[in-house]
């Protein structure tokens, strides 16, 4: 079995940077195929690896993994920078809460995605044992509900898994200096808005978009082609060290 889901750009176009994606709770690496796909379409090389299972993995742990797994994409001429860690519900906690540490995975990351980042009350009774609340807290997209559902991997009522508070803490207190996009969705129940919108204005250079209509699973809910918009404007704008590449000037709508 692959250790890896990878994901490729367009032959004969040159790879624009490196994309690191780690699930969060009860999720598979099947769960971003669509994303993958998606940036990798814009000649992103694309890595997704397995969540993080907090009861057995500590942050060290897991900060190996990640090296191992972005020295692993690099080719003849090394790992293609950017590059950039995204991490989802308890990945985005893991991600974020490890940028605070000295070592940080494959030496530093060059900017982090940290998408449905969840408050440090989340997690309590999100499911109540019933796998409909449970899509219904994660989405509200048909295909995603089903990638979901026919995936005998992803283990069902894992949103009522505790994720460790130090890391929570963590994680809503990091002062990393790379730059971050915070994706949250406005109608999802785990968000502490209010926290993670102190928390991005305490990062130097962050970014907040808040995803309307969104659930928890803000990548992969019914807008997900505009948060992939979102996700690659933020990369490309990496590129041109962090300069947008488009404004508008004027605008009637």
């Amino acid at each position: 079995m692959t250790e890896y889901s990878d994901y490729y750009g367009p032959e004969g176009l040159r790879t624009r940077g490196t994309v690191l994606v780690v699930p969060g709770r009860g999720e598979t690496r099947a769960t971003y195929a669509r994303f993958g796909r998606r940036l990798a379409a814009d000649a992103y090389r694309v890595r997704v690896i397995d969540a993080p299972a907090f009861d057995a993995e500590d942050l060290a742990d897991l900060a190996a993994r990640l090296t191992g797994a972005v020295e692993g994409t690099g080719a003849e001429d090394g790992v293609v920078h950017p590059v950039v860690l995204v991490g989802a519900d308890s990945g985005a906690a893991a991600v974020a809460a490890l940028l605070g540490r000295a070592r940080t995975p494959g030496g530093r990351p060059d900017a982090v995605i940290l998408a449905g980042l969840p408050g440090q009350v989340a997690g309590t009774a999100a499911t109540a044992g019933n796998w409909d609340d449970e899509l219904d807290v994660r989405t509200a997209c048909p295909a995603h509900r089903g990638t979901l559902t026919q995936d005998p991997q992803v283990r069902r009522g894992s949103l009522d898994d505790a994720i460790p508070d130090a890391v929570l803490t963590a994680a809503h207190d990091s002062a990393a200096a790379v730059p971050a996009l915070l994706l949250i969705g406005d109608a999802d129940p785990l968000a502490d808005h209010e926290a993670l919108a102190h928390t991005a204005k305490s990062l130097p250079r962050a970014r907040l978009s808040v995803v309307h209509g969104a659930h928890h699973d803000v990548l992969n809910d019914l807008q997900h082609r505009s948060v992939a918009a979102e996700v690659v404007t933020f990369l490309e704008t990496l590129r041109n060290e962090l300069r947008p590449l488009i404004t508008v000037r004027s605008s009637t709508w």
